[in-house]
């Protein structure tokens, strides 16, 4: 049998992925606060040193796994040209996704919620709330130009306004996945958008 070793560029790939998933684990599991390098690094299995050679810090740990977490959320958004049909397939496939939502995305959203009390991870959630919304923004925007959404809308308020509901909805979810029909919920909350933002 032939086994192919692997590239120090894999090895600490592999690493960063399990560490990075550890965290998401004890975020979900205990809550932000039980979070440090060494818990880390004994939920992974290894040592607190191999967790500090890949982060340095709990604050560069969390931005890490803050940008790991979003990553993909919503796949095959990025072949879409911006405007109203990608904005419409983000909301559909963000509200579907939070109903099988796994532990890195799990952990993003206890992450946000606790950026509101916790002046460490406030910055890196309004970045990345910022980023989201500039990407809401664009697909409003875009919409507008195209004649598919109403020339009155304004792509700020839209943005805000459906980053506040997905989170909501995820966080619902998360408290009492029972309660929050996500497969039935998608598709009332993609059709209010069409219907709000859609020329008529």
């Amino acid at each position: 049998m032939v086994t192919t070793r692997r590239t120090q560029q894999e090895r600490r790939a592999q690493a960063e992925a399990a560490l990075l998933n550890a965290a998401a684990e004890l975020v979900v599991e205990h809550g932000v606060r039980s979070l440090t390098l060494a818990r880390v690094g004994e939920q992974a299995g290894y040592s607190r040193g191999i967790v500090t050679h890949h982060f340095g810090s709990k604050q560069t740990l969390v931005e890490r796994l803050a940008r790991a977490t979003q990553t993909g959320f919503v796949p095959g958004l990025a072949d879409l040209p911006p405007g109203l049909d990608r904005l419409l397939r983000l909301i559909d496939g963000y509200v579907g996704a939070s109903g099988g939502a796994g532990t890195m995305n799990r952990a993003f959203l206890l992450l946000w919620a606790e950026a509101a009390t916790a002046s460490e991870l406030a910055p890196i959630f309004r970045e990345r709330d910022e980023a989201f919304r500039s990407d809401l923004r664009t697909d409003v925007a875009a919409g507008i130009a195209d004649g598919d959404v109403r020339p009155d809308v304004v792509p700020d308020d839209v943005a805000i306004a459906v980053l506040g509901q997905l989170r909501g909805i995820g966080l619902q979810h998360l408290l009492d996945p029972h309660t929050v029909d996500t497969a039935r919920l998608r598709h009332t909350v993609t059709d209010y958008w069409r219907q709000a933002l859609r020329v008529p």
